[in-house]
């Protein structure tokens, strides 16, 4: 919705700061699948290290790139496009701290390596692998603003926010052991942040100016 109030307007600066968003997810992505890769069998959590922090950088990077051709962009076209900028600049901030919870997610899987009580995860394997792909799904939507794909697509999501509260609620009154429930409770809090972030990318398509970031904020605390 925010888009849609300036649609014609960009011109070749943000056509190359759009390409650029879409890069940030994809990079985004690849650091993801490399740091849940790491609780695979036989993969060493040590030794992609090295890869997963570089990928992160490279996200970081991006949001540094952005953040600079943005504030040339406003310098320049004066005030006319300065709402598109500070969208972009809400955007970029959310795709970047996705970065951020893949290296968490890493963090866990260090821990636990080699741990004769490291717990059985494969169960989270399938929630792995759908949220991965919703980075890219994500991305399209994004892309191509498609109004109401956005809203289904946040629609399902936010069903996904409430299974994971429920699975950390449910690993907090266990009576496993620590080893086995926190690093499971922490992996779903990370996937659910990430998911959140994901859903806020796509309020500038669904919601005003207003509301960006609104999907960041627990439901009761929604207005």
């Amino acid at each position: 919705m925010v888009f849609e109030l300036f649609k014609g307007q960009s011109g070749s600066a943000l056509e190359a700061i759009e390409a650029r968003v879409g890069e940030m997810l994809a990079t985004c992505e690849q650091v993801l699948r490399l740091a849940v890769s790491a609780f695979d069998p036989g993969v060493s959590a040590e030794a992609i290290g090295p890869e997963v922090r570089k990928t992160d950088r490279q996200v970081n990077r991006m949001e540094r790139t952005i953040r600079r051709e943005l504030v040339v962009h406003a310098s320049v076209h004066a005030g006319a496009d300065l709402p598109l900028v500070l969208v972009y600049m809400s955007i970029i901030k959310d795709i970047e701290r996705i970065g951020d919870y893949a290296k968490n997610i890493w963090d866990i899987a260090v821990a636990i390596e080699e741990r004769p009580d490291a717990p059985d995860l494969s169960e989270l394997r399938p929630l792995f692998e759908r949220t991965i792909g919703l980075i890219s799904e994500i991305a399209e939507i994004y892309a191509a603003r498609e109004i109401d794909r956005a809203t289904d697509t946040l629609n399902r999501c936010d069903g996904w926010l409430d299974e994971y509260d429920a699975k950390v609620e449910a690993l907090m009154l266990s009576a496993a052991p620590s080893t086995q429930g926190v690093p499971k409770a922490l992996l779903h809090r990370h996937i659910k942040r990430i998911t959140a972030h994901l859903m806020n990318v796509l309020t500038a398509v669904v919601m005003p100016f207003d509301r960006l970031d609104y999907w960041d904020e627990d439901k009761v605390d929604r207005e």
